[in-house]
């Protein structure tokens, strides 16, 4: 597809809500603010992007503590690899009164928790926030989470995106048992609701019995904003059936646009109309007055913060195996991403960019676990060039944006970045909706027609 006069780019923050942004090194920043177990500090970070004009920030999130590496949290704990994650309801709840415009999203498993629960708890936030709700579908990646739902042993990648198929079939029924209107609340007559506008699902699949009806009205967007991120051939099946927005770990800009290209024709596979479909690779952005001084950041923010056992760590929950007994020189084998799961997408789209030859250390650096798409390194206006040039030579149709220290990256990106963006016409001035789906361009969800229940019709 090629870029009209005044197409615009979708700026994302992916947050975390606990002790560390997706940089594993982020706490150790002298300008880290250590507030995550407040709720101003969320209300803050919310108001910063909402002055910023973001789109959507979204927050990433795992159902256990990292303990897959050596068979212990310990290192998780002693190194600060993301041992707090709060509950994401809560927080967006929070954010849903600190803000008027933003966007919100939160990640939520679709291996452990149930249809009903997500749909409404979605479908709630859409009401609350005025019709700014996401859901961040991911299908879980390690055995760890399975243990804390009483599981001893994770799912394989084909059972997990089965289920999920389900999950979201359901989910999105439950969406729609309320049909536009069903609300009359006639004081008068007495009459809540038309009986006649509001309906059973009855969904019955392999993995799931839902009857519903949900007990969440119809909310503003219709359905809440649905994102996905998966890289390997059935996650990219997924997010071509189901997603609105797909972030990316693209590593550099020729991958992005072969994955670009290939992505958007798979959703056309699917009957979906592939502009109505974002595509933004995850980057840091480090923003300096001077070219000597962003570089001067880069190495500090990216390079020196991480401990490499905390890398490990990540790693190992990535990639649900136990990588404490291999040397950071070992070459990743294809025997070795058999033995793991969630990660084959990663390790080829590294092996597409820097050759056949992956190592242990390039899945734990910065290419990886630090960082799964570029770096924008430079003053604003050379960041801009750099965001430019993806935008406008389709390897994105925006960006998820992953701080180094918080909340100073999305100062600067606010502060220095937005500006420049707007001065060449590529981003907004003001936001012209109210809702997430205006933001991103996306219709509002109509209901489905009423047919018979079952996966092969909702």
């Amino acid at each position: 597809m090629s870029r009209q006069p005044g197409d615009q780019l979708a700026l994302v923050a992916f947050m975390q809500a606990g002790n560390t942004s997706v940089y594993a090194g982020s706490w150790r920043h002298p300008a880290t603010e250590h507030r995550y177990l407040d709720a101003s500090y969320y209300a803050d970070l919310g108001r910063l992007l909402e002055r910023g004009l973001f789109d959507l920030m979204f927050f990433d999130d795992r159902l256990a503590m990292p303990g897959i590496h050596g068979g212990s949290v310990a290192d998780a704990v002693r190194y600060g690899a993301r041992p707090v994650k709060l509950d994401l309801s809560v927080v967006l709840g929070v954010l849903s009164q600190a803000t008027s415009r933003i966007g919100l999203g939160a990640t939520y498993s679709t291996t452990y928790h149930a249809p009903f629960h997500v749909a409404r708890t979605f479908g709630t936030l859409d009401h609350l926030s005025g019709g700014r709700a996401a859901w961040n579908v991911v299908t879980s990646v390690n055995d760890r989470e399975a243990q804390n739902f009483g599981v001893n042993q994770h799912m394989s990648p084909t059972e997990r995106y089965d289920r999920a198929d389900e999950f979201l079939e359901a989910v999105v029924g439950l969406w729609d048992t309320w049909e536009d209107g069903a609300l009359v609340r006639d004081r008068a007559s007495g009459i809540y609701a038309d009986p006649s506008k509001v309906h059973e699902l009855n969904y019955h699949g392999a993995h799931f019995d839902v009857r519903g009806p949900l007990t969440v009205p119809r909310s503003p967007q219709g359905h809440p904003v649905l994102l996905q991120a998966g890289s390997s051939g059935r996650g990219r099946d997924f997010a071509a059936r189901w997603a609105e927005l797909i972030f990316t770990g693209d590593p550099g800009i020729e991958v992005a646009r072969n994955h670009y290209a290939e992505q958007k024709a798979r959703i056309a596979e699917f009957g979906r109309d592939p502009g109505a479909v974002k595509i933004c690779p995850m980057a840091y952005t480090v923003v300096g007055e001077s070219e000597a001084h962003a570089a001067e950041r880069e190495q500090m923010f990216l390079n020196d913060l991480v401990d490499p056992m905390a890398s490990l760590t990540l790693l190992s929950e990535l990639m649900n195996y136990d990588f404490s007994a291999h040397d950071l020189d070992e070459i990743v084998t294809d025997e070795l991403v058999d033995k793991s799961t969630g990660i084959r997408g990663l390790v080829q789209n590294l092996r597409t960019h820097i050759g056949d030859t992956v190592r242990i250390r390039d899945l734990a650096g910065h290419r990886a676990t630090l960082l799964q798409g570029p770096r924008f390194v430079g003053t604003a206006t050379q960041v801009a060039d750099q965001m430019e040039e993806w935008f406008m030579t389709d390897a994105c149709d925006g960006f998820v944006l992953a701080a180094t220290h918080l909340p100073g990256s999305f100062e600067d990106v606010v502060r220095m970045v937005v500006p420049e963006l707007q001065r060449r016409g590529l981003y907004r001035t003001e936001y012209t909706g109210s809702t997430l789906r205006e933001h991103l361009g996306l219709e509002r969800s109509p209901a489905a027609p009423r047919q018979p229940a079952g996966p092969a019709h909702v």
